[in-house]
């Protein structure tokens, strides 16, 4: 044997401690290039298929109480993950010979895995979607897995029944069906049957509450589906709402979208707060965020608007300080009593109001398995919301109001319901938007400048204390209030267009208040 034949670098290593079950890969580790391990392990990951890009996060889907979740892999993970799919090995010289030794993978490969996801070529998981997936031309997809059309991990159903193509008599039955189970609830414009004050008569068209309700439900069905759709606001009286249903109404919806009933959130001590908690949900691709109990309250949140009008939306991930576009496929629904929302959010929504018309409807008697009655009609119920869908795609039917932003959603989830009888949602925004208490604040503010001034330019300085505590909290200080005004610029509010003068880079601005032809 020749010296080049001896020598430990020229020899056939041989494997030492074999702990690992042999059909795995090796991984070798090179101390001197460990870049190069974490792009093998990438590679292993990508042929294993159960990783995915969420963000700027490697991602896997793990089962937690029996249903998929969407769980980000930290480097702790990552080195738990890699020992499943490969055996991570490093070269050693032992007695003048080249051997493997199976080793733990070393947490600065796992760190350079975990921080530079993108660059693996993962698959891109945008949600998890526990119901069917819709296609415009009517079609329906219930398999399991993968669906790289939408880039969502599905759960598959095969429980769905629904025609090939239903006719407007199918459709008119499905509605029938979709509202049996919520004939019972006090929805606030409701039209009871002649000798029951307490059920919803069937026989006559449902009213805008109900209406609101079904076309919420239709939302769920159609969520995953669609890129954008508004969020659902479903609210009683500020003094006498507790008990109606609210929060019954909100899971039952989910239920017969997704089989399962969501964790409630409450809204936290603050805005920040709430921001986490939603940007939570949103890593774990949640299908459905509902937000309870915000009592007395105008709601609020900027991470709330991005999140239902724009997709992928960016959020900062707790213990990150990057932000992370995120895609999601989310039903985002608020209950409460009291509550309005801020006039950014109020296109956002679509409101179902509730009024039990009595002092204490939480004294009033609930069979308490009414939920459970939801989940064992479930298929039925979701075939019978599918079928007004598919019947509205296959069908001219005739549209809604617009509603920017949700063009889609209208066409899928709201139109069917529309030709079938059903009132429109949307066209309860003008009427949210004028209660607004922020708005009627900024209304009565303006309207009495107009009348002090007419359009005559004014400077913020001419304006009377009296005159300033009409703008609240935001007259308390010269600064607070021109910022108050700075947001009106070239704005149109109730009736007013307000025009901001500026005079040289440190004049003093000037405004005018005009009326418009809406006024």
């Amino acid at each position: 044997m020749t010296q080049s034949e001896t020598h430990p670098e020229n020899r056939q290593p041989t494997t030492v401690g074999a702990s690992s079950p042999p059909q795995l890969p090796e991984l070798l580790i090179d101390a001197a290039n460990l870049p190069a391990g974490a792009r093998k392990l990438a590679d292993l990951f990508a042929a294993d298929g159960r990783l995915f890009l969420r963000g700027r996060n490697a991602v896997k889907v793990v089962e937690v109480n029996g249903k998929p979740v969407v769980q980000i892999l930290n480097h702790i993970a990552v080195v738990d993950d890699a020992h499943r799919i490969c055996r991570p090995v490093i070269k050693k010289c032992q007695r003048g010979e080249i051997v493997v030794e199976p080793v733990t993978l070393p947490l600065a490969v796992a760190k350079l895995f975990a921080e530079i996801p993108s660059e693996w070529g993962f698959r891109p998981l945008k949600g998890v979607s526990f119901g069917p997936i819709l296609a415009a031309n009517g079609e329906i997809r219930t398999e399991a897995g993968y669906d790289k059309p939408t880039g969502l991990w599905c759960v598959g159903s095969t429980a769905i029944t629904v025609s090939e193509s239903p006719s407007a008599a199918d459709a008119k039955d499905a509605l029938a069906r979709l509202r049996e189970p919520f004939a019972t609830f006090p929805f606030a414009d409701r039209q009871t049957e002649p000798h029951n004050k307490d059920r919803v008569d069937l026989a006559r068209p449902p009213g805008r509450d109900e209406s609101t309700y079904l076309v919420a439900v239709l939302t769920a069905l159609c969520r995953p589906s669609v890129p954008l759709s508004p969020a659902i606001l479903i609210r009683a009286p500020a003094l006498s709402g507790a008990g109606t249903g609210k929060g019954l109404l909100a899971r039952a919806a989910a239920v017969i979208a997704n089989g399962f009933a969501p964790d409630a959130v409450t809204r936290g001590a603050d805005g920040a707060e709430l921001d986490k908690r939603l940007a939570a949900s949103l890593v774990k691709a949640e299908p459905f965020f509902l937000l309870d109990n915000v009592n007395g309250a105008i709601l609020r949140s900027n991470l709330l608007e991005q999140v239902i009008t724009e997709n992928p939306c960016s959020t900062r991930i707790l213990g990150r300080t990057q932000m992370v576009p995120l895609e999601t496929r989310a039903v985002v629904c608020v209950t409460g009593n009291g509550i309005d929302v801020s006039e950014d959010l109020v296109r956002r929504f679509i409101v179902v109001a509730l009024d039990a018309r009595e002092e204490s409807p939480e004294l009033r008697e609930f069979d308490g398995v009414f939920l459970d009655s939801i989940r064992d009609s479930r298929n039925e119920l979701a075939s019978a919301a599918l079928t007004i869908w598919r019947w509205g795609r296959q069908n001219a039917i005739s549209r809604g109001l617009p509603l920017g932003s949700f063009e889609l959603w209208a066409r899928w989830a709201r139109d069917p319901l529309l030709a079938l009888g059903c009132a429109d949602p949307v066209a309860r925004i003008a009427e949210i938007k004028r209660d607004d208490p922020e708005r009627l604040q900024a209304v009565e503010f303006l309207t009495e400048w107009h009348v002090r001034y007419g359009q005559q330019p004014t400077p913020l300085e001419a304006l009377r204390t009296d005159h300033r505590c009409l703008a609240g909290s935001h007259g308390k200080s010269r600064q607070a209030l021109a910022l108050y005004m700075k947001r009106f610029s070239e704005t149109r509010i109730g009736g007013f267009h307000v025009i901001r003068e500026t005079h040289g880079k440190w004049g003093a601005s000037k405004y005018i208040v005009t009326r418009t032809e809406e006024a």
